[in-house]
C-alpha cells in the first residue's frame, strides 16, 4: 500500500498508508486527542475527520478550543439539525439550502403555511431532543445518477436541481445526521451531541426566492445564532438588544434628523438637525484636510462613457452604474422623448467613484516632480446602484458622498504619504470618539497588473510606514486590488461591531490608462502613483455610525440641537429669548420652548430628541440672572449664572480641531 508524509504544526512528519482519515491519525497521536478532535486542517483546508487523506500533506489536529473551526462546525451542523427537526415536525416541508453565516447560519425551506414565533419555539424543542441522542453524523461520496434517484424517489426537487448544477468533477457528498439526510460539502462534526445545546436560538423568518430568483418560488428562510458556549450566546444577545436601543433609524426619527422615501430608493432626505450634522462634519473634515495639505476640489457628477471606458470602469462596474442617455440634437423646445436622434445621444454615467475625475485635473498642465506630491480632495458626491434588498437607512444607499481624496506622488514618496495618512487617519478618529482602530494590510492578488519588483517595493513601503508610526496590523494575503496592496481602517463601536471606514490604496495604473505623467528629474516624462483615500468613506454611512455609537448622544459640538431653553412660567418667555440670544452670539446652537406646558413634559420630549442641555426659567432664575441647568442622562439639576453657562457651553461647542 502507497505510504504518504503528514506533516504536523510543530514541524515533526509521520508516514502513514494513503487513505488515512483524520480520526485515525488524531488517534495514531493520542487516546485525549482522538476524543477531542473535532476536525482537522489539511494543507490549508478544513477536514472532516471521515475524509481520507490521499496524499503527502500538512495536518492540525482541530478541537472545541481552536474557535474558527469549532464555530464553523457548530453552526453548520445546526443548521442540519434544524433542517431534521423541521421535517420531523412537518415531514411534507421540502429542504433547500442552508449556508454558516456571520454569527449563525439560515436554512430555506418550503411549506405551504408560515413559520410562526411559536413554530421557532417547537424547533428548537425538537432541536435540543435531537442534540440528546447524540446521534452519529456519517458520510459518503456518492456518484450523480444514484443521488438524483435517491432525492427523486424522496420527493425532494431542490437537491435534485442542485445536484444538476454542481460542475462533473466535484463530489457529490452525503451527510446523515443519524436517520436523516443531506446533501452538503461538509465538514461536520461527528455526532449531534457534540454541539452545545445551550448555545444556540432561532431569530427569525424571511421571505427568500429559490436561487435569489423572483420568477422562482418563494421560500421560508429560518435564521439562528450559535456560539461555542452559552456566555457568548448570552453576550451576543445583549449586543443585538443594545444595537436596536441605538438603530439609527429608529434615533432619525426620534430626533428628527432624515427620512427615506419610495421616490428616491437608497436616497436621504435630510431634515435640518440631519443637516446641521452633515455639515458640521463636512465643514470639521475640510479644515483638518486644508491642514494636512489637501487642496479641495469639485468635479461633475454626470460624465460621459467615453472616461469610463478609458478607465476600464465601465467593463467592470457598469452593472453598478446608473446610465444617464442625452439626445444633443433636441433644441430644447420640441421635447419628445419618443423620437431621440439616435446619431446624436450621448451616454453617460451618474459617476460611482471620483477617482477618474481627479486625474482629468491632475492632467491640467504640466506637472514637475517638484509638484509632487500632489493631494486632490473632494466631497464628492457619488451614484452606485445596490439591490434594494441589500439597502440598509442611510448605512447603505444608492446616493452617498466621500471625503475622497487622491495623492499624485513618486513611487519613493509612496511610505512617507503612508505614515503622513495613517497620522491624520489616527487624529480624526481619536476627535470623533474612536480612539483605536484595526489596521488590515491586503497584499498581492493572483491576477495582478505589474511586475513582482514592483510589488515588493510597494508592500514594503505600506510596511514600512506602519511600523515607523508604531501601530500593529493583521494581515490578509491575496485581497489586495489587481493594481496595488492596500489598508483597511476598522472602527470598533461602543457595543463592539466593527466597521470598515477608512482606506488607503496604491494604485500605479489609473494614470497609466489616463495618461497622468510628470517631468523627472532626468527631464524625461514618468507616471505617478496614485494613492486613493478615505478617511471616513461615505459621510451618510459614517453619520449612521456616529448615531448608534453614541446612541444618538453626540458630543456637544456635533449635536444638532445642543441647547433648549425651556420656560417655567410665561412670565419667564422673555427672560428664555435672552438667554437663547446670549448663546447663539457665542456660537452655541440654542432655541427657546415657551409653550404652555409643564416642564417635566418639555424635559422628557427634549430628552427623547436628545438635546444635549436642557436650560429652564422661572421666576428665580429672572430675578439671579441664572439658569437651571439638566444634561441628557442626568437626573440631577444645577443651577449657574449666565454669564457661566454661556462660557462654559461655548468651549464645549467648539469643534476639538479647533480647541
Amino acid at each position: 500500500m502507497a505510504q504518504i508524509s503528514l506533516t504536523f504544526p510543530d514541524g515533526n512528519a509521520r508516514d502513514y498508508a494513503a487513505g488515512i482519515t483524520p480520526a485515525e491519525v488524531a488517534a495514531d497521536i493520542s487516546k485525549s486527542l482522538s476524543k477531542k478532535a473535532i476536525s482537522a486542517t489539511v494543507n490549508g483546508q478544513h477536514w472532516d475527520l471521515q475524509w481520507p487523506i490521499d496524499g503527502d500533506a500538512t495536518i492540525a489536529i482541530n478541537t472545541m478550543q481552536d474557535a474558527a473551526p469549532a464555530l464553523e462546525l457548530i453552526r453548520h451542523d445546526l443548521a442540519h439539525i434544524m433542517a431534521r427537526a423541521v421535517q420531523e415536525i412537518w415531514p411534507d416541508v421540502k429542504v433547500t439550502i442552508g449556508p454558516v453565516i456571520d454569527n449563525g447560519w439560515y436554512y430555506d425551506f418550503d411549506r405551504a403555511e408560515p413559520f410562526t414565533p411559536e413554530d421557532l419555539g417547537a424547533i428548537e424543542k425538537k432541536m435540543r431532543e435531537i442534540i440528546n441522542k447524540r446521534d452519529p453524523v456519517t458520510t459518503e461520496v456518492w456518484d450523480r445518477d444514484r443521488a438524483i434517484k435517491y432525492y427523486e424517489a424522496n420527493n425532494e426537487p431542490y437537491k435534485v436541481e442542485l445536484i444538476e448544477a454542481i460542475p462533473g468533477s466535484d463530489p457529490i457528498r452525503m451527510y446523515w445526521h443519524g436517520h436523516w439526510q443531506d446533501l452538503c460539502r461538509g465538514p461536520h462534526l461527528q455526532h449531534t451531541g457534540q454541539v452545545p445545546a445551550d448555545a444556540f436560538k432561532l431569530m427569525s423568518v424571511a421571505g427568500a426566492y429559490w436561487r435569489g430568483d423572483s420568477s422562482r418560488q418563494m421560500l421560508q428562510r429560518i435564521y439562528g445564532v450559535a456560539f461555542q458556549n452559552k456566555e457568548q450566546l448570552k453576550a451576543h444577545l445583549h449586543m443585538l438588544e443594545e444595537a436596536a436601543k441605538r438603530d439609527h433609524r429608529k434615533l432619525g426619527r426620534e430626533m428628527d434628523l432624515f427620512h427615506m422615501q419610495e421616490e428616491a430608493p437608497g436616497q436621504v432626505f435630510w431634515h435640518p438637525n440631519g443637516w446641521t450634522i452633515y455639515t458640521t462634519l463636512q465643514d470639521y473634515m475640510r479644515r483638518k484636510q486644508r491642514a494636512g495639505g489637501y487642496n479641495e476640489i469639485n468635479t461633475p457628477q454626470v460624465v460621459d462613457r467615453k472616461l469610463w471606458e478609458a478607465s476600464g470602469h465601465w467593463e467592470k462596474y457598469q452593472h453598478h452604474m446608473f446610465i444617464v442617455e442625452v439626445d444633443e440634437s433636441r433644441d430644447g423646445e420640441k421635447d419628445d422623448a419618443s423620437a431621440k436622434n439616435k446619431d446624436q445621444t450621448r451616454i453617460n454615467a451618474l459617476k460611482p467613484m471620483n477617482c477618474p475625475c481627479h486625474v482629468q485635473v491632475y492632467n491640467q498642465g504640466l506637472k514637475s516632480y517638484r509638484d509632487l506630491p500632489l493631494r486632490l480632495a473632494e466631497f464628492g458626491s457619488c451614484a452606485r446602484f445596490e439591490p434594494s434588498g441589500a439597502l440598509h437607512g442611510i448605512m447603505r444607499v444608492r446616493g452617498f458622498t466621500q471625503d475622497d481624496a487622491h495623492i499624485f506622488c513618486t513611487e519613493d514618496q509612496i511610505q512617507q504619504e503612508c505614515a503622513r495618512f495613517i497620522d491624520f487617519l489616527a487624529d480624526v478618529y481619536r476627535e470623533l470618539g474612536f480612539p483605536e482602530f484595526e489596521i488590515r494590510f491586503a497584499t498581492r492578488p493572483e491576477k495582478r497588473v505589474g511586475t513582482d519588483e514592483s510589488w515588493d517595493y510597494v508592500e514594503g513601503a505600506l510596511e514600512n510606514a506602519i511600523k515607523a508610526v508604531g501601530r500593529d496590523y493583521t494581515l490578509e494575503p491575496g485581497d489586495g486590488a489587481f493594481y496595488g496592496p492596500k489598508l483597511d481602517f476598522y472602527l470598533t463601536d461602543a457595543i463592539g461591531r466593527v466597521w470598515q471606514c477608512g482606506t488607503f490604496q496604491v494604485d500605479p495604473n489609473l494614470p497609466e490608462r489616463l495618461g497622468a505623467s510628470y517631468i523627472g528629474a532626468d527631464g524625461e516624462r514618468h507616471r505617478p502613483f496614485m494613492l486613493h483615500r478615505a478617511c471616513l468613506g461615505s459621510f451618510e454611512r459614517f453619520i449612521g455610525i456616529l448615531i448608534e455609537n453614541w446612541e444618538g448622544k453626540l458630543p456637544f459640538w456635533l449635536a444638532p440641537r445642543q441647547v433648549v431653553v425651556a420656560s417655567i412660567v410665561s412670565d419667564a418667555d422673555d427672560y428664555c429669548r435672552e438667554v437663547v440670544a446670549a448663546l447663539n452670539a457665542a456660537g452655541i446652537r440654542a432655541e427657546a420652548d415657551l409653550r404652555n406646558e409643564k416642564i417635566n413634559y418639555k424635559i422628557r420630549e427634549h430628552s427623547v430628541g436628545k438635546v444635549p442641555v436642557i436650560l429652564a426659567c422661572g421666576m428665580k432664575e429672572i430675578e439671579e440672572r441664572t439658569v437651571s441647568v439638566r444634561r441628557l442622562g442626568e437626573q440631577k439639576t444645577s443651577v449657574t449664572s449666565l454669564d457661566e453657562v454661556v462660557s462654559t457651553l461655548a468651549k464645549e461647542a467648539t469643534p476639538p480641531d479647533l480647541l
